[in-house]
């Protein structure tokens, strides 16, 4: 079976080359190639820009694929450009969507692949939204035979998924944590969310690709399990050796306060929902589909790995002193009722 991968070296789409590679694909990555320092031995290469598309289209002279796995594709023009591209070259055509695409605010905290799709608060939403209805509208009309695919809160080792951070990254808010600082935690950090590992991820997505069930078919692709906001900041306070100190701040209130941060999109229009992931679609087409990394393991083993790669200890001051900033405003609000 042949795979072309677009990008291929992000959160997601490594975790899916490796593990194409591991069962035997015949596996090829096109990107620009300045970051293929994790590609596996025997995936091959094809160096170009999608945004060239006369380039694309040259290079790709002559290949044909079983899949082609669309992992950078952001905006309508793109899948349209993919369309003109693989139409006819491929079995199958996986686009990368994503779970905030689903109904905000949410009517119901249990979603499924049936879940509306609306987003008021996050252009990224809306624009992936408009993806899914061209590509779909392919598949009725000209035989595209496209797969959906809604991954939530990927995360791997080299990233620590908090609820905020700024725009160099979240080990900003491990810093404040060892510190003895307060961490900001959107609303009352009750709220339920789902933290799924890459490898896990990438378990349900190669189980999509040559499968017959999936044509035509959107599929979420999340952990079974959720945990609240505290919590997953309590795991990782405890993984630092450190206790939590939780300062609790409205969302609204965060997502006026910064908006630098694309607080408004990212946590109204993500982050912020009360969300359990349904997964009994993807089970049936499948049957193999179990994630294996917990939570709260896949915390533990994030919080290890950062602290044995100094690389990815960024410091963000810009971030740590907007906290201290709305902490601060926050502490003097309460006072007045004191």
């Amino acid at each position: 079976m042949k795979a072309l991968v677009i990008g291929g070296t992000g959160t997601i789409s490594t975790a899916v080359v490796n593990r194409l590679a591991e069962t035997g694909w015949d596996v090829t990555v096109l990107n620009r190639g300045n970051r293929n320092g994790s590609i596996p031995e025997g995936v091959k290469h094809i160096a170009a820009d999608m945004n060239e598309e006369e380039d694309v289209r040259a290079k790709l002279e002559g290949l044909s694929f079983d899949t082609v796995c669309e992992f950078i594709g952001y905006k309508k023009e793109q899948v349209e450009r993919d369309f003109r591209l693989f139409a006819g070259k491929t079995k199958q055509y996986i686009y990368i969507s994503s779970a905030s695409a689903y109904h905000k605010p949410l009517r119901s905290h249990i979603v499924n692949e049936a879940t509306a799709l609306a987003n008021p608060y996050w252009q990224y939403s809306r624009d992936k939204i408009e993806c899914e209805e061209f590509l779909m509208r392919m598949y009725r009309e000209k035989g595209f035979p496209v797969t959906i695919v809604r991954p939530s809160h990927t995360f791997d080792e080299r990233k620590l998924p908090v609820a905020i951070h700024g725009n160099r990254g979240s080990w900003q808010v491990a810093e404040r944590i060892l510190a003895g600082k307060p961490v900001i935690i959107p609303g009352d950090g009750t709220a339920l969310w789902t933290l799924t590992f890459n490898t896990d991820f990438a378990m349900g997505y190669v189980g999509l690709m040559g499968n017959p069930h999936a044509i035509g078919e959107a599929f979420q692709i999340t952990a079974n399990e959720s945990m609240t906001w505290d919590q997953i900041h309590r795991v990782i306070a405890d993984a630092l050796g450190k206790e939590l100190i939780a300062c609790h701040v409205s969302s609204d209130f965060l997502a006026a306060a910064g908006p630098q941060f694309d607080l408004y999109g990212g946590l109204l229009g993500d982050k912020a929902a009360n969300i359990v992931f349904d997964n009994t679609k993807l089970k049936r087409a499948v049957p193999q589909y179990s994630p294996k990394i917990r939570m709260e393991e896949g915390l533990r083993r994030t919080v290890e790995y950062i602290l044995a790669h100094p690389e990815y200890q960024v410091k963000d001051p810009e971030f740590d002193s907007w906290c201290d900033k709305v902490i601060e405003v926050r502490e003097e609000a309460k006072a007045r009722f004191l």
